[in-house]
């Protein structure tokens, strides 16, 4: 691929250190004149972020970037950008590889390098780094990050599995090290969580191909947004199962919400979006890892919008939502998705068919089912 006079930008992410570590030395022994930048969070307790420059044969060089906002991304956005033009200046570049810290994820780090892209800098694809053995037990650690030592800030309250199911499912190429431990659930596990994405071996000559494949954030937010993700399908392998939820009928919040500790137990990872009666103009997005569910408002359903308003929705919405067409609904339904190893799917389908509205709630109308006790307030309104 022919990148004229910009420095290709690859960035590598994951949790799983000693995994990314591999990825990216594969890329530096395979990429002549490439380059790996590395922004050591670890050191944000006393103020800085250790900045490190290696290529195939060594470090290069050691710097600091100060703290911004008691905040260690915060630093690191401000200080990536500036070293990347540095390296493009040089000219001396082929590929230039980001390697992330731990925790921090690679959307918001791919959309700061697209947004500065222009005459010197592209950025080519986003990668992360797995080691099979390890994603369940990710998966299912609820633990703080700052628990465990990897918050980005003092106000970081997030946890070790909603951040790996993140950086797992944003790249489109997945880094796969050759581990001893994993066996063939781990690999199929991996395999359903994100189907779509490219599995590569880390150290290999098809990784060094695809870090200059191209990369568009815009597609790759809209794969990640609750109206129109692609989510997985349907899927059994290894004793792992996929199961895929539609329903095109509104849930009872009350019952719905005395549901949710079963829901959120019943598989190592679920997302989607899904309806609410008492708010029928709201798209609520679901997204539970690790025992713990994040539900939020992920703006109107298109069927509640005027006619005008849909000029101004992304081509890609509107698409989704005519997948999802009911004449009397629009666009509003259930669409969830469980993966997990062990799966029962009749008795999570029992469950999600008993949050719904009854035959006679559901004919009342939606008049009265605005009326229904709003059961989520406390989750969505003090977002």
């Amino acid at each position: 691929m022919n990148h004229g006079t910009r420095m290709p930008v690859v960035i590598v992410a994951g949790l799983h250190s000693t995994a990314r570590r591999e990825a990216v030395e594969g890329l530096l022994r395979t990429v002549p004149d490439s380059v790996a930048l590395h922004h050591d969070l670890s050191t944000a307790g006393d103020g800085t972020v250790l900045r490190v420059l290696r290529d195939a044969s060594g470090e290069l060089s050691r710097g600091e970037a100060a703290l911004v906002n008691d905040c260690a991304c915060c630093a690191l956005r401000e200080d990536l950008v500036p070293e990347l033009e540095r390296l493009a200046g040089s000219g001396l570049t082929r590929l230039a590889i980001v390697e992330l810290w731990d925790s921090v994820e690679p959307r918001a780090m791919a959309e700061v390098v697209a947004a500065h892209s222009g005459e010197v800098l592209e950025l080519t694809n986003v990668v992360t780094a797995v080691d099979p053995a390890l994603v369940l037990p990710c998966l299912g650690n609820g633990d703080d990050l700052a628990d465990v030592g990897l918050a980005a800030a003092t106000s970081d309250r997030r946890t070790v599995s909603d951040t790996w199911a993140r950086q797992l499912e944003y790249a489109p190429v997945l880094a796969v090290v050759d581990s001893e431990e994993a066996d063939d659930e781990d690999r199929a596990l991996l395999a359903q969580l994100h189907p779509l994405a490219r599995q590569v071996a880390a150290g290999s000559a098809e990784l060094a191909r695809l870090a200059f494949e191209g990369f568009d954030v815009e597609t790759a937010a809209a794969a990640q947004h609750p109206a129109c993700a692609l989510l997985p399908q349907e899927a059994d392998a290894a004793g792992v199962a996929t199961f895929v939820w539609h329903h095109d009928r509104p849930f009872h919040p009350g019952r719905l919400y005395q549901a949710l500790e079963d829901l959120c137990c019943a598989a190592a990872r679920s997302r989607g979006r899904f309806w609410l009666a008492d708010r029928p103009d709201t798209l609520l997005a679901w997204d539970a890892a690790g025992g713990a569910l994040c539900v939020e408002n992920a703006g109107p359903w298109l069927a509640s919008l005027p006619d005008a308003a849909w000029d101004l929705i992304p081509p890609v919405r509107r698409a989704a939502a005519a997948l999802d067409w009911h004449p009397a609904h629009g666009d509003r339904c259930q669409h969830l998705v469980f993966t997990s190893p062990g799966l029962d799917r009749d008795n999570l389908a029992r469950l999600l068919d008993s949050c719904l509205l009854t035959d006679a709630e559901y004919a009342a109308g939606r008049e009265a089912w605005k009326r229904l006790p709003s059961a989520f307030d406390t989750l969505l309104d003090a977002a």
